[in-house]
């Protein structure tokens, strides 16, 4: 069977510049041959973890946090994945809010009687989209290969990349930051940002064949 990739976007704006750089990503997997799915935050009730520790002991198959929300469905599409993808905007220097607090309620895979471990060694990319080109994109990497780590993922890392440590697009022309009312997707401008996130995607099904063997 064919890798399976979740895109995870991280975004509140819905059809922005993270959802189109994401949806880069997505596609150029698509025509690697791989099954796509991709996940928009924005709109769906994701509550913040409140370490109540139920999903150390009290986890079931199809409740794997007490919190009733829209985090269940995500949780199973990252079982079922092969290599995932945490796309966000840079905010402040850092990776989105909205992420900050999906990431945290990853913590049922850490920890989980029943779900823990599950997401072990599988491929993890990290992508940014930031206004300005050295704008905080490492940190919101670094906020997401961290989250790789803590899970037991394979970070896919490539030095031929605008970073190594993920796919890194900008949303302003060339990311020098000048407001251009008339271009609401700079990300499509970003041609060095789009060979970023091939070369991370490349990185992945590197790993993802070494560890599993080519996809039949």
């Amino acid at each position: 069977m064919p890798y399976k990739i979740v895109g995870i976007s991280g975004s509140p704006v819905k059809g922005g510049n993270t959802d189109t750089f994401l949806s880069t990503v997505m596609d150029h997997a698509g025509d690697k041959g791989l099954h796509t799915e991709t996940v928009n935050l924005a709109g769906k009730k994701i509550k913040h973890c409140t370490h109540c520790n139920f999903c150390l002991t009290r986890q079931k198959e199809d409740r794997y946090c007490s919190l009733k929300d829209d985090a269940q469905p995500v949780y199973n599409k990252l079982e079922e994945a092969d290599i995932v993808v945490l796309a966000s905007p840079v905010y402040f220097m850092r990776t989105s809010g909205m992420m900050a607090t999906f990431i945290d309620r990853l913590r049922v895979f850490i920890f989980g009687n029943i779900a823990g471990g599950r997401l072990r060694n599988k491929i993890g990319i990290s992508a940014g989209v930031s206004w300005l080109r050295h704008g905080g994109m490492e940190t919101t990497h670094l906020s997401q290969v961290c989250a790789f780590i803590t899970l037991d993922m394979i970070p896919a890392t490539n030095h031929a990349s605008i970073s190594p440590l993920g796919a890194s697009a900008v949303s302003s022309r060339h990311g020098e930051g000048l407001f251009e009312p008339k271009t609401r997707l700079g990300v499509n401008e970003d041609e060095a940002g789009i060979k970023s996130a091939k070369a991370q995607l490349s990185r992945a099904l590197e790993l993802a064949e070494l560890i599993h063997g080519p996809a039949s």
